[in-house]
């Protein structure tokens, strides 16, 4: 899933079209360059703080997560990209208690009952070797376990509610500002 921002798609640009054209189709290009990407950091930024509140991740996993492909003369595109399916509950300041391990999906803590970190007897319960991974027993006996997953998909919380609107608001909003702001600077103040 991604989200983009793209030179040809913002309807507030019409206003510009002649001083554009006075620019000439390299000087327009430098300008539209520089105002998609400083919309795009802009909008990356809001993206990020969105997308962390949304789902309940620490920013630095949705730093890692989110993809960036900056415009370019030739393609004009600003794109955020993700990919991945359901993500284990030990990235949501995963704990373990008595009655099962403490997760926060979606920002809302819960015990999920039955489920562990460690091996052993409380209080002197000791690592088992699996990267802090949360797991639980699924048969009657020591195995088979299975890793626990949250129903945080981020891709799919990506592309919906807060962090869609905070994207397509700062885009519209900043690139129309960019746009008027770089044909002063290209034009040293003759059309702004």
């Amino acid at each position: 899933m991604d989200l983009k921002i793209s030179w040809a798609d913002i309807d507030g640009l019409r206003r510009f079209d002649n001083a554009l054209k006075a620019l000439g189709d390299k000087k327009m290009r430098q300008v539209a360059n520089r105002a998609v990407n400083r919309a795009g950091d802009q909008a990356r930024t809001q993206v990020r703080r969105e997308l962390a509140r949304q789902t309940g991740l620490p920013r630095k996993v949705i730093v890692k997560a989110v993809k960036v492909s900056r415009s370019s003369w030739q393609t004009l595109d600003y794109r955020m990209t993700t990919r991945g399916g359901d993500i284990g509950l030990k990235y949501f300041k995963a704990r373990e208690t008595r009655k099962g391990v403490s997760a926060a999906p979606f920002g809302k803590r819960q015990v999920f009952a039955g489920t562990f970190i460690k091996g052993g007897k409380f209080p002197g319960r000791v690592p088992i070797g699996m990267g802090g991974q949360v797991f639980k027993r699924v048969g009657d006996g020591r195995f088979p376990i299975e890793k626990q997953t949250s129903g945080v998909i981020i891709p799919a919380e990506m592309v919906k509610g807060a962090t869609v609107d905070a994207f397509r608001s700062t885009a519209s909003r900043v690139l129309v500002e960019r746009i008027e702001h770089e044909i002063s600077r290209a034009t040293k103040g003759a059309i702004s």
